[in-house]
C-alpha cells in the first residue's frame, strides 16, 4: 500500500513539474536557417532597392532566400497573439514552399510541417495553396489551411505585398532555396 502512494506521489511530481511534453512530429530541416531581425531587414531593403530599380525600367524583380523569409516569418509569428506555430524554419524547393514549426496544443508540443504552392490567379494576384500538412501524432486543428493561408497571404498582399509597394506581381518561382518575385510597376 505504501508502495503505491509513493508511486503515485512520485508521478505526480513528475507531472507537476513538466510544462510541456514533447510528442514527435516530422523531423526538422537538418541545418537550421538562422533568424535574424537583419535578415528579415534585408529582405525589405532588397525589395525597396528593386523597387527604385523598376521606377526606371518599370519592372520589380528580387529574391527571398530561406533565411529571410524564415527571419520575417518569425517576426509575423512573434507579433501574434496565439500564433499557429512557433520556431518556424521556411525552406524553398521544387517548386514549393514548406513551412516547419512546433505547435502547442495544452502540455503537447509536435513538430509540424506545411507545405505550399504559389501560383497568381487571372488578375495576378497571388493564390496560396496548401497541399500537404503534417502535425504528427497531434490532430490537425480546426481551420488550420485557412489561417495557414492567411498568414502566407499577409507575406504576400501585406505591408512588402506588390499592392502595398505599388507593382503588379506576374510570376513567382520557388526553387533551389529562393523565391524570385517579378512584377511592373502600376
Amino acid at each position: 500500500m505504501k508502495k503505491g502512494f509513493f508511486a503515485a506521489g512520485i508521478v505526480l511530481s513528475a507531472a507537476t513539474w513538466a510544462c510541456s511534453i514533447f510528442i514527435g512530429g516530422p523531423a526538422y530541416p537538418v541545418a537550421p536557417l538562422p533568424v535574424s531581425t537583419e535578415a528579415a531587414q534585408s529582405l525589405q531593403d532588397e525589395i525597396q532597392a528593386a523597387l527604385a530599380a523598376g521606377a526606371q525600367t518599370g519592372t520589380v524583380t528580387f529574391n527571398i532566400n530561406e533565411s529571410q523569409i524564415t527571419s520575417y516569418l518569425n517576426q509575423q509569428l512573434d507579433s501574434q497573439t496565439d500564433p499557429i506555430i512557433s520556431d518556424p524554419q521556411v525552406l524553398l524547393r521544387d517548386g514549393q514552399m514548406k513551412i516547419y514549426g512546433k505547435a502547442q496544443s495544452g502540455i503537447l508540443i509536435a513538430n509540424v510541417s506545411i507545405t505550399t504552392q504559389v501560383s497568381l490567379d487571372e488578375n495576378g494576384k497571388p493564390r496560396i495553396l496548401v497541399t500537404q500538412s503534417d502535425f504528427g501524432p497531434l490532430p490537425s486543428p480546426q481551420g488550420l489551411n485557412d489561417a495557414a493561408t492567411a498568414l502566407l497571404s499577409e507575406l504576400f498582399t501585406g505591408s512588402i505585398g506588390p499592392a502595398a509597394l505599388g507593382f503588379r506581381l506576374e510570376s513567382v518561382s520557388i526553387a533551389d532555396g529562393s523565391m524570385t518575385v517579378m512584377g511592373r510597376i502600376k
